[in-house]
């Protein structure tokens, strides 16, 4: 009578037909619930347990010992739809954390550039990690003296040196700005793969910096409580973005050469 309405309300089939039938009967054992339900008296049990453990149904001795069963009060219900309403918050994050990676997988397949987004601190981190994965050098273009105004971009960026430092893995840096008469020591390891230049021209502040490596370009921008980090994969893009950087690179090279 009731099983559709329980079915909606998110228990299963069995489930559904085992409470209607201890609502409408009352007390009973499990082999009458096998009867009244036309199941088998395995699939009653497993059923009947499920319901005890969902807080819908308890255990009860009854006469000459033999063991009945009891629905539990209906309110019970509302428990398990706050947990589908959990359950639907936490998939729903989950989505929104793996959609970039399944948009970039259907991109590729595609033959189409593999595009992610991302928002927020969490996303900024995962933007940065991602280089760490490179197989390449990795290339920076940034305004060092902008982005150290944002604290965000502080913090995050201090983590990220030391996890490319412990992996060793090779960036050149180009900073746009003066190059400072002199700057502090950030450690033998971190100078041994690290590679720094200065591009002394008129440039517009920026909150933002490019990374170029292993067929893939990320941009991020800080900006107060603006944080974008965006992730490119395309051989072409990449090439086009290293060709640019390389010239960038010499240029400052000739300059320290003087």
């Amino acid at each position: 009578m009731n099983e559709k309405i329980l079915y909606n309300l998110g228990l299963t089939k069995v489930q559904a037909e085992i409470f209607d039938c201890l609502l409408q009967n009352g007390a009973q054992k499990a082999v009458d619930i096998a009867k009244k339900t036309k199941r088998p008296r395995g699939v009653v049990y497993k059923g009947l347990e499920e319901l005890i453990s969902l807080n819908l149904a308890i255990k009860k001795d009854g006469q000459a010992g033999i063991t009945v069963f009891v629905a539990e009060h209906p309110a019970n219900l509302e428990q398990i739809l706050d947990k589908k309403e959990k359950d639907l918050v936490k998939a729903k994050s989950a989505f929104e954390n793996y959609l970039p990676d399944l948009i970039s997988a259907f991109n590729l397949i595609s033959n189409k550039p593999g595009v992610k987004f991302y928002e927020g601190d969490e996303g900024l981190k995962k933007a940065l990690e991602d280089t760490l994965t490179s197989k390449t050098d990795i290339c920076l273009l940034l305004d060092k003296e902008s982005l150290n105004k944002e604290e965000e971009f502080r913090e995050i960026n201090d983590l990220y040196k030391k996890k490319r430092e412990k992996l060793g893995i090779k960036k050149k840096i180009i900073r746009i700005g003066k190059e400072p008469f002199h700057e502090a020591s950030q450690g033998l390891d971190y100078e041994k793969i690290t590679a720094i230049r200065y591009l002394d021209k008129p440039a517009a502040q920026f909150k933002a910096s490019i990374q170029i490596y292993d067929n893939k370009i990320s941009f991020q921008v800080i900006n107060g409580q603006q944080i974008i980090s965006i992730i490119i994969e395309d051989k072409n893009i990449y090439e086009m973005n290293k060709f640019m950087f390389d010239c960038l690179w010499d240029e400052t090279g000739r300059k320290d050469e003087k």
